[in-house]
């Protein structure tokens, strides 16, 4: 046990497998084990590299480890599947984890506490009420173009129609009727519910120092600064701005080949809430931000005259996310840049 240099862990619900490698890279360990028994087997071992891939749990069981004073390294499960040689299993899958951690240039995922964890569950539970919402609106829609009634797009358009359906003589049967009034009060309730979340998250981005600092950002309020803030924490995994705008997915895909560079569309990789989240925001400050008299909304207005409205909002999204680094990383606030003056 002496000799481990690193442990690979296979996180699994409630067995993981776990594989141990001396400094020379030999397997010396492997073993099958619950998750407690993980930890009661770290306690016995010198100071190592503890590796697992970014999944549910692994920041809690990572947590614990390092407080025992291992080096505690978490990977994306897409970099650790090129080390997986031949069959897959989760033998194999713990060798290739613990492999995959001595790479030097190996990208490592920062632990998170437990108050970032609680975000993120916060707005996961929110993502989740709002997806409900909509799958029930186009339900509603659905059973009223069946029956000849058709509204126009729009959420609050969908609601003053069925008060004035519902109001009136409508050409349905008592048993739909009753179907829709119940559906409208299942909308209603989950309308509470998610005002209830965007109201905490409001309350929360008003307290803490990261978020109000992230609040000064165009496009950026109480949901995105709480989200990006549970998400990255300081920002300081990226070396730069660039990192985190394509860790996100917002940067073009390359297909190189032959020394000759060929662009095609934005990647859409990593956290696909928090890009979705920033291209809202950006699409909501895109058109103030463009009247403006400053070098953003000049770069904005030189944009929108050469290419389409929607890759305008990306591109903004793509330049919020290298301001969200800057702020994080800085600590101050986002001040706008004027025109130089002329003459």
């Amino acid at each position: 046990m002496n000799e481990i240099k690193v442990l690979g862990i296979d996180l699994g619900k409630d067995v993981c497998s776990v594989v141990g490698l001396d400094e020379a890279g030999n397997v010396l360990l492997r073993r099958r084990m619950r998750r407690d028994s993980v930890v009661k087997l770290a306690a016995g071992m010198p100071a190592c590299v503890m590796a697992m891939e970014a999944c549910c749990g692994a920041h809690h069981l990572g947590r614990q480890l390092r407080e025992q004073g291992h080096d505690v390294r978490l990977m994306s499960p897409e970099y650790v599947r090129p080390y997986v040689k031949a069959q897959k299993n989760d033998d194999r899958d713990a060798e290739a984890i613990a492999e995959a951690a001595t790479r030097p240039t190996m990208r490592f995922v920062d632990l998170k506490s437990d108050e970032q964890l609680d975000m993120q569950s916060l707005h996961r539970a929110r993502d989740r009420l709002v997806g409900e919402r909509t799958t029930l609106i186009n339900q509603l829609r659905a059973i009223l173009l069946e029956r000849g009634i058709m509204i126009a797009k729009g959420r609050r358009k969908l609601e003053l129609r069925l008060e004035q359906l519902l109001a009136g003589e409508m050409a349905i049967g008592r048993r739909i009727r009753v179907l829709i009034e119940d559906m409208r009060a299942e909308w209603r309730a989950l309308d509470a519910r998610i005002v209830s979340f965007d109201a905490e998250f409001a309350t929360l981005a008003r307290t803490d120092a990261s978020m109000k600092l992230l609040s000064t950002i165009p496009g950026i309020g109480p949901l995105n600064a709480t989200a990006f803030v549970a998400s990255v924490g300081k920002a300081e995994t990226f070396g730069r701005g660039r990192d985190l705008a394509a860790w996100l997915g917002l940067v073009p895909r390359q297909m190189t080949t032959g020394g000759k560079p060929k662009l095609l569309g934005i990647s859409k990789r990593g956290n696909g809430y928090l890009r979705r989240m920033l291209i809202h925001g950006a699409r909501a400050a895109l058109p103030s931000l463009a009247k403006g008299k400053t070098l953003l909304g000049e770069w904005l207005r030189g944009l929108l005259s050469r290419t389409h409205m929607n890759t305008a909002v990306v591109a903004l999204a793509a330049k919020m996310a290298r301001i969200i680094w800057a702020v994080l990383r800085s600590g101050r606030p986002f001040q706008m840049a004027a025109l130089p003056s002329v003459g």
